[in-house]
C-alpha cells in the first residue's frame, strides 16, 4: 500500500493542501439528486480517511455545495477550502429545477458571469456567508475563458487585494483548459491554478507549457478530472470523455492501459490517480465524489501500489510520453 494521505504546501502561500482532495460538485445534485443524508456521510467518509481539502463553488448547484460542505466542516479545524469567484448567484423565482446547468436541485436562483473587482468582492463575501466561514484558503477564478481581459485587469487584482487582507490565503484560476492557466502562471503572481481534465493518463496537454512554467515560478497545481469524466475509471463502450461520447480511439486507449494494468496486479483508477503527483508542480489530486462508498473506493485506489513495471510497460507501448514523470523509478532512470 501506499502511504495514507499526505499536505503538500500551496507555492509559497503556506496554505496546506492534501495530496488527494474532496470535489464537492458531485454532492451539490450533479446530474441526479444527492440527498443532505448522503452527502454528509460522503464528507465524513473523506474527513474520516485524512483528507483536509475541500473543493467547492457556488455555481456547484447554485450554492449547494457550499451549504454543504461549510456544514460538515463546522466546529472542526485543520482543513483548507477552496471556493471561486466569476459567477453571481441571483434569485430567481420562475421555478423548475437546474438541471440544464448539471444540477438536479431547484432553480431558485440564475447565474450571473462577472469577473469585476466588486463582483469577486461580493461572490466571496455570499460564499463565506452560505459556508459559514470568516475565511478560506483558497480563491479561483471560474472558467474565464471568454472573459480573459475583465479576469486579468479586474478580477485578479481584487484577488491579490483579498490575499493581502488576510481573506484568503492562496489566489488561483481554475479551468478545464491549460493555455489560458499558463498565462497566469507567467503573467501574474498566482499561487496555484486548478487544471481539470489537461494531464491525464490520456491528455497531457499541460505537460507542454502549464507545469513546466508552474515548476519554474513556483506555483502549484492541482489536477481535477482524473478520469477525464469517466472513461478511466470505467473504460467501455458508451463511456464518457470530457463529457461526451468518448471516440473509439480513446476507448481503445483507456482499454489498452487497463490491460497493462490488470496484468501488472493493479487497476486503472490507481494508476489514473497517481500518474498526476509525480510531476514536482502538482500538489494535490482533486477528485468528486457523491457517496461514502464512492471515497472509501477512491482513497482505497489512491492507496494502492502502481509498481514501475507498469510505468515501463506504458512507455514501451507508446501509451504514455517519455517525457512524462512517473509517480516511481523505472529501468535507467532516477525516481521522480
Amino acid at each position: 500500500m501506499r502511504m495514507p494521505v499526505r499536505s503538500r504546501s500551496l507555492g509559497r502561500s503556506g496554505v496546506q493542501v492534501t495530496e488527494l482532495a474532496f470535489g464537492a460538485a458531485g454532492i451539490a445534485g450533479l446530474y441526479t439528486p444527492v440527498s443532505e443524508e448522503q452527502a454528509y456521510a460522503a464528507l465524513d467518509a473523506a474527513w474520516d480517511a485524512g483528507i483536509r481539502y475541500f473543493d467547492t463553488a457556488p455555481h456547484y448547484g447554485i450554492g449547494v455545495s457550499e451549504r454543504r460542505v461549510g456544514a460538515m466542516l463546522r466546529g472542526r479545524s485543520g482543513y483548507t477550502v477552496s471556493t471561486k469567484a466569476g459567477r453571481l448567484l441571483e434569485p430567481f423565482s420562475g421555478g423548475g429545477d437546474d438541471l440544464a446547468h448539471g444540477f438536479a436541485v431547484p432553480a431558485t436562483h440564475r447565474r450571473v458571469w462577472d469577473f469585476s473587482a466588486d463582483g469577486v468582492r461580493r461572490s466571496l463575501e455570499e460564499s463565506l456567508e452560505r459556508l459559514g466561514l470568516d475565511r478560506v484558503g483558497i480563491v479561483y477564478l471560474h472558467d474565464p475563458d471568454d472573459h480573459a481581459s475583465e479576469a486579468f485587469d479586474e478580477a485578479y487584482p481584487a484577488l491579490e487585494r483579498l490575499r493581502s487582507e488576510g481573506v484568503v490565503g492562496a489566489i488561483g484560476a481554475g479551468m478545464n483548459q491549460a493555455e489560458m492557466l499558463t498565462r497566469f502562471v507567467r503573467d501574474t503572481d498566482v499561487d496555484v491554478v486548478l487544471c481539470a481534465g489537461r494531464y491525464t493518463l490520456l491528455d497531457q496537454r499541460a505537460l507542454t507549457e502549464l507545469l513546466p512554467s508552474a515548476a519554474e515560478r513556483g506555483t502549484s497545481v492541482v489536477i481535477g478530472g482524473v478520469f477525464n469524466s469517466g472513461l478511466l475509471a470505467d473504460p467501455k463502450p458508451g463511456a464518457t470523455y470530457n463529457y461526451a461520447s468518448a471516440p473509439q480511439e480513446l476507448l481503445d486507449q483507456a482499454l489498452a492501459i487497463k490491460g497493462v494494468a490488470e496484468r501488472h496486479g493493479t487497476t486503472l483508477r490507481a494508476a489514473a490517480l497517481a500518474f498526476p503527483l509525480a510531476h514536482p508542480a502538482v500538489a494535490s489530486v482533486l477528485v468528486g465524489t457523491r457517496s461514502a462508498d464512492e471515497v472509501r473506493d477512491t482513497v482505497r485506489q489512491f492507496t494502492t501500489d502502481v509498481p514501475a513495471e507498469f510505468w515501463q510497460e506504458l512507455r514501451e507501448a507508446k501509451l504514455l510520453p517519455e517525457e512524462a514523470p512517473v509517480p516511481v523509478a523505472v529501468t535507467g532512470e532516477e525516481p521522480s
